[in-house]
């Protein structure tokens, strides 16, 4: 968590997760709201976003104990109709709270954050784009110059405001031999262009990550907890 725990010293208040869908932002975004309520004295404020697909997004874990420290907005969605979560603007101008969005998939997601950017003191600005490379858009390097070139195009945002961050997890059954071998692939496909600044792994193989590959000494590491799975999977 190195690098959440030097954003924060940095005054960041206000954290973006940018990304293609099923990349894993909705999982990285519970688990640094439930850090920032856990270990903060600030209002942790959590904002879905997703205007892509109605399929683990983290609204669905609105109810949850576990994550009880955590103030979820939203808006419902009505099939296919874009909607925006009411508040966002004097939140991120709010230095008593620490605001994570979870931002669509897309271009469109990323649209509706462009408003939200005018007049945003960009110090206070942490923006990580996720990648995963057992998505298959991940796993080509002109496919994510193209998504990012459209994030930027539209959000307001500059390629030197976006921190990378590397998500190798397929799913619950991920294996430590996976996670090493995807961290490993995507740092080969981007080290040349931008470095990977933090590597989420899930928590049961986090500890032994940095045993089996050079790159974990050389970036922040951050155990994930999976709270977005299939019922059925979760036992």
């Amino acid at each position: 968590m190195r690098f959440i725990e030097d954003a924060l010293k940095m005054g960041k208040t206000n954290f973006i997760l940018i990304g293609e869908a099923g990349c894993g932002k909705s999982e990285i975004a519970l688990n640094l709201a439930k850090f920032f309520a856990d270990t903060g004295d600030k209002e942790v404020h959590l904002f879905d976003m997703d205007m892509t697909k109605p399929l683990f997004r983290s609204r669905d874990m609105l109810d949850s104990q576990e994550l009880a420290g955590i103030n979820f907005h939203f808006e419902e969605q009505f099939y296919d109709a874009p909607t925006v979560a009411g508040g966002v603007r004097a939140l991120l101008h709010d230095h008593d709270s620490i605001v994570v969005m979870d931002v669509g998939g897309d271009d469109i997601g990323a649209r509706s954050i462009g408003g939200f950017m005018m007049g945003i003191d960009k110090s206070e600005l942490c923006v990580m784009y996720v990648l995963n490379y057992y998505r298959p858009f991940c796993q080509d390097i002109d496919h994510i110059d193209q998504f990012l070139s459209e994030i930027l195009a539209v959000s307001r945002l500059t390629l030197d405001d976006i921190h990378f961050v590397d998500n190798p997890n397929a799913g619950i059954t991920t294996t430590l031999e996976e996670v090493v071998s995807g961290s490993e692939k995507m740092h080969e496909l981007i080290s040349q262009y931008r470095p990977i600044e933090m590597t989420c792994i899930g928590e049961g193989v986090a500890g032994e990550f940095s045993k089996k590959t050079e790159q974990a000494n050389l970036r922040s590491i951050m155990p994930i907890h999976l709270y977005l799975t299939y019922e059925w999977l979760k036992n």
